[in-house]
């Protein structure tokens, strides 16, 4: 099983890891378009003020313009530590035990704009890119990115689709693999927003501090029923809702 995850807009300073290693990033067949795309972020950011129109930063924000000039030579940490934000507060790997945090290295990938899906411990450096912008010489990200990923990811076995709609649109698998998108909703079937990536990372926390064993959506919904979460097949084919309160 492997598990897709959104990135989050914020991330954690600095890092111990050497620079970027495009050879031991998870999904080896990316690395051409992992190469392309930084080299366009790294171009790009040699102009700060036209990098700030690109990638819509306000002046406050110009920092990140030399974090993207820096990608090939700036400190790299995990990609599952490197991520704040909701999601990552909930899901806090760093107080997972190391059989924990090796079962999220195995099973966990996070859907990035610059790399694609990354595994969760591999190592990259801080950076600024959206799903949505477009970088100068490269296609739009869904076109540069949405057939290489969906390649990739089609001998991943059953995926769990945690993605927001626009990183799925980077990598649909949907009919290509068998798999199952989350969508987290109320007892009622409203689905939610504010507690979305919280649910979300409680559930991965939850999924990473049990590992089962199961490769099916009805397997999982076993192992949920047994562990206190509410995850349920929605109406919608290939989609399960994951229950909270609202």
């Amino acid at each position: 099983m492997k598990i897709l995850l959104p990135p989050s807009e914020t991330k954690r300073q600095g890092g111990s890891g050497g620079p970027l290693r495009f050879e031991t990033l998870e999904l080896p067949s990316l690395t051409g378009k992992r190469v392309e795309l930084v080299e366009a972020l790294v171009e790009l950011s040699s102009d700060v003020d036209e990098a700030r129109r690109v990638l819509k930063l306000s002046e406050r924000q110009a920092g990140d313009v030399e974090h993207n000039r820096m990608l090939r030579t700036a400190p790299t940490m995990a990609a599952i530590d490197r991520y704040t934000g909701v999601l990552y507060d909930a899901l806090d790997a760093a107080s997972l035990d190391r059989t924990a945090r090796r079962w999220l290295g195995e099973h966990v990938l996070i859907h990035s704009a610059p790399f694609g899906p990354i595994g969760a411990l591999d190592e990259i450096p801080l950076y600024r890119l959206a799903a949505g912008t477009s970088l100068p010489g490269i296609r739009p990200l869904r076109r540069h990115w949405a057939e290489a990923t969906s390649m990739a990811l089609s001998g991943a076995g059953f995926v769990l689709d945690l993605r927001s709609e626009s990183y799925v649109a980077l990598g649909p698998v949907a009919g290509i693999v068998p798999s199952a998108y989350v969508r987290v909703v109320t007892e009622s079937g409203r689905a939610l927003n504010h507690f979305n990536k919280k649910a979300k990372g409680e559930f991965v926390r939850a999924l990473a501090t049990t590992r089962p064993r199961g490769r099916t959506a009805r397997s999982l919904i076993a192992w949920a029923s047994g562990n206190g979460i509410r995850l349920r097949e929605a109406d919608d084919a290939g989609v399960l809702e994951l229950v909270v309160d609202g």
